[in-house]
């Protein structure tokens, strides 16, 4: 069966400084039906063959010769902001999952993870959910209250918060106690398609990138404790 994105076959790209590993993931992707694009075993290959190939998701160890896997996310994003990046590293320390998060990675996931887990991470990370390794979510939510607690420097210059609906303001809600958007059409009795437009139109209005960073602006304004 073809892991489908948009209607189309999803594409995804793996980078590891290990050729064996790198190979072993990109063909369970392939066997799972995603179609994989591209592979890099450095960090300037890897960003060069992300621009050039335009995956829909990036599979990216933060160890790479050349250049940090956080650098090279970076990078990458800054040519395609709409690309999902699902982090796939051996380290659970604090400060690497922080890092990549900070970078822009849509979700990070342990090696230890087994292939299942791996593809269902891939799948949902290019549906726009963040992903993480039971443990990490909660790091991640602790950091970004941190950050809210800091004084946003250029507080002064931003203009005026644009207007949410009701029900945009409901999701956005859920979005940020760690809800799926599966759990969350089930708790609104609406459908899945609709949680996603709802998102998608918060997104706009708030000119945000992603659901990390919804999450951050959500729990900015004490939303995930309402």
């Amino acid at each position: 069966m073809t892991a489908q994105h948009d209607g189309r076959p999803m594409t995804v790209m793996v980078v590891d400084d290990h050729p064996m590993w790198r190979d072993a993931v990109a063909r369970d992707l392939a066997e799972a039906g995603f179609d994989v694009v591209a592979t890099a075993g450095d960090g300037p290959q890897a960003v060069r063959r992300a621009k050039a190939a335009g995956p829909d998701v990036l599979v990216l160890d933060l160890n790479l010769p050349g250049l940090p896997g956080a650098e090279v996310c970076k990078e990458v994003l800054a040519d395609r902001p709409e690309l999902r990046v699902l982090v796939l590293s051996a380290s659970g320390e604090h400060g690497d999952v922080l890092e990549a998060v900070k970078s822009g990675a849509t979700g990070y996931l342990l090696k230890s993870a087994s292939t299942e887990e791996l593809l269902d991470a891939v799948r949902r990370t290019a549906a726009g959910d963040p992903v993480f390794t039971p443990g990490l979510a909660g790091l991640v939510l602790g950091e970004y209250r941190r950050l809210a607690g800091e004084p946003a420097p250029t507080a002064a210059d931003q203009p005026a918060v644009p207007q949410l609906t009701e029900r945009e303001t409901e999701v956005l809600r859920l979005v940020a106690k760690g809800l799926s958007y599966k759990q969350i059409a089930e708790r609104l009795v609406i459908s899945h398609r609709t949680v996603q437009n709802h998102v998608q139109n918060t997104l706009g209005k708030l000119q945000l990138h992603n659901r990390v960073e919804l999450v951050r602006y959500a729990i900015e304004r004490g939303l995930d404790d309402a």
